[in-house]
C-alpha cells in the first residue's frame, strides 16, 4: 500500500479550490431548497457572491455543480484498486470499497436520512438523470482502464471492459434496490445490507465471469 503524502497545494490553488467550494455549497443550497430546474446559474453567482463567468470557469454545466464530487468517487475508485493489499484482485478491492464507504456511512453513496434529497432532487430532474446516464457511461470506460492497468493489460481489453461493464451495473442495482428501502424512515440500516448484499453477489458474479483473468486474482 502506497504511503506517500499528496503535496501541500500553494496559495492561489488554495484559493481557487476555496471558491470552487464556495460555489458548489451555494449551488447545492438552491438545487436543495428549489429543485435542480429552477434555479439559474446567475442565482447561483449571486448566492457564492462572484461572476457569471467564475462559476463556468469552475463548472462548465450546471449539472457538474450537482455532481461535483463525481471526481473524487473516480479517484476513491482508483485508490481502491491502486493501492489494494497483496493478493487482493482488483473485483475483491471494489467490493471490499463498497463495506468500507457503507461502514463510515460516506456521503459518496446517499443511502442515509441525510444525503436522501440528494437523489430526490436528481430524480425529479430530466436533465439530471440524462447526466447520470452519460456519466455511468463515462465512468464505465474509466473504470475498464483502471482495471486494465491494475492487470498489466491494455486498455482496450475486452476482459477489462466487461469487468468494468457488470461492476458498474452492479453498484448501480445495488443504490437502486437500496434507495427504495432508504426512502422509507429509519431504514438505513435494512438499506445498507440489502446495498451489500447485492454487491457482493454481483462480485461473485464478475469473478465466476472472468475466472482465471488477473481481474480476479489476487496478484499483485
Amino acid at each position: 500500500m502506497s504511503t506517500s503524502t499528496r503535496p501541500v497545494p500553494d496559495r492561489r490553488t488554495r484559493k481557487r479550490q476555496a471558491t470552487r467550494q464556495a460555489i458548489s455549497d451555494a449551488a447545492t443550497r438552491l438545487f436543495m431548497e428549489q429543485g435542480f430546474d429552477r434555479v439559474t446559474v446567475d442565482q447561483i453567482a449571486e448566492a457564492a457572491d462572484v461572476g457569471r463567468m467564475t462559476v463556468f470557469n469552475h463548472f462548465p454545466r450546471k449539472e457538474d455543480m450537482f455532481f461535483d464530487r463525481e471526481g473524487e468517487i473516480r479517484e476513491t475508485m482508483a485508490a481502491a484498486i491502486g493501492e489494494r493489499a497483496s493478493g487482493t484482485s482488483p473485483i475483491a478491492a471494489l467490493r471490499l470499497l463498497a463495506h468500507r464507504l457503507i461502514a463510515e456511512r460516506n456521503p459518496l453513496i446517499p443511502l442515509s436520512e441525510e444525503t436522501l434529497r440528494f437523489v430526490a432532487t436528481a430524480l425529479a430532474s430530466e436533465a439530471l438523470k440524462a447526466r447520470v446516464r452519460q456519466l455511468c457511461s463515462e465512468f464505465t470506460q474509466d473504470l475498464a482502464a483502471m482495471l486494465a492497468v491494475s492487470a498489466g493489460r491494455y486498455t482496450d481489453d475486452p476482459d477489462g471492459h466487461l469487468a468494468a461493464g457488470l461492476m458498474v451495473a452492479t453498484w448501480c442495482v445495488a443504490f437502486a434496490e437500496g434507495h427504495k428501502i432508504a426512502a422509507q424512515p429509519g431504514e438505513t440500516d435494512a438499506a445498507e445490507a440489502t446495498f451489500l448484499q447485492l454487491i457482493d453477489k454481483g462480485s461473485k458474479a464478475v469473478e465466476a465471469a472472468l475466472a482465471g483473468t488477473p481481474y480476479v486474482e489476487g496478484v499483485l
